[in-house]
């Protein structure tokens, strides 16, 4: 367990000009919800501003949990088969994640 008394588990993933963060925290409850976080860099405007980050959080509960996944696979699904159409651009095998992995 993570120093923060409310995190369970954490998971960083490196996409591109985005990371995303999966973090399963507890209630005081005890029960389990997971947020997902999308985190992108926002440069100043000015040479030498500090960079920012851009974020965006999503919170999921545990009656959710199920649906979202089905939601999740059926529209990864239906992406895949798109591709295969050959009308949309596949992501590069070069690039570091593709939904090959999944």
């Amino acid at each position: 367990m993570n120093d923060r008394n409310d995190e369970v588990f954490s998971e960083r993933v490196k996409a591109g000009k985005r990371t995303y963060f999966f973090d399963v925290k507890k209630t005081r409850g005890n029960d389990l919800y997971l947020t997902i976080t999308e985190s992108k860099r926002k440069y100043g405007s000015e040479e030498g501003d500090r960079a920012e980050f851009e974020k965006h959080k999503i919170f999921l509960y545990k009656e959710d949990f199920e649906k979202f996944s089905d939601g999740m696979t059926t529209a990864l699904d239906k992406i895949k088969d798109l591709w295969d159409t050959g009308e949309f651009k596949k992501p590069d095998p070069r690039e570091e994640l593709t939904f090959d992995e999944l």
